[in-house]
């Protein structure tokens, strides 16, 4: 089985030949590429469902464990077959990463989850609260963590502590992780090593 890195290289190399095709073709000629490749993906999404149907009708307890493969579940992904919510998702990665948060006397909460655009808005308490490593601790774990969880996020905004109250709304320091690709791929080859 292809490792990790593999996968990446791979997404990576579809991208790459994409670009150079979309650079340097005739537009009819790269619009039937994009065409085959949709009609392929499409193909291979539908064998997935049959796959899934049947697993679930047969033994539904083998889902776990096809989620738990990173490869599987971003498949899932990719073609609407994930069990597990959006938000779901998200506070799930969030629960993984607060023990190593909490080891540093600090938190993380959710304030809000846009699916349309991709975004989450996040808080980070106790210690993290306006620690200068905040925005490490952020990109290291919590980013990662979201992005593994959920590729479908694109936006990470984390609310500024404010020292004096206000009525004013705290603004969110963006965090962008890039823009969503036109054409979804596995996850893992979004994270960076």
């Amino acid at each position: 089985m292809a490792g990790q890195q593999d996968l990446r290289a791979t997404g990576d190399r579809i991208e790459q030949l994409l670009d150079e095709l979309r650079a340097t073709a005739d537009p009819r000629t790269y619009a039937r590429a994009e065409e085959v490749l949709r009609l392929v993906s499409d193909l291979y999404g539908a064998g997935l469902t049959r796959v899934v149907e049947i697993v679930r009708a047969g033994s539904p307890a083998l889902i776990e464990p096809l989620l738990a493969d990173d490869l599987l579940a971003s498949l899932f992904l990719v073609h609407g077959l994930h069990p597990e919510s959006l938000g779901h998702r998200v506070e799930a990665a969030l629960a993984g990463v607060r023990p190593l948060l909490a080891a540093h006397g600090g938190d993380v909460e959710l304030l809000g989850l846009d699916s349309e655009s991709g975004a989450v808005r996040l808080r980070l308490l106790g210690s993290c609260d306006g620690c200068p490593s905040s925005a490490v601790t952020l990109r290291s774990a919590v980013e990662r963590a979201i992005v593994e969880a959920a590729p479908e996020i694109v936006r990470i905004d984390v609310d500024q502590p404010s020292t004096e109250p206000s009525s004013v709304p705290v603004q969110g320091v963006p965090i962008s992780l890039g823009t969503k690709p036109v054409y979804e791929h596995c996850p893992s080859e979004m994270i960076e090593a």
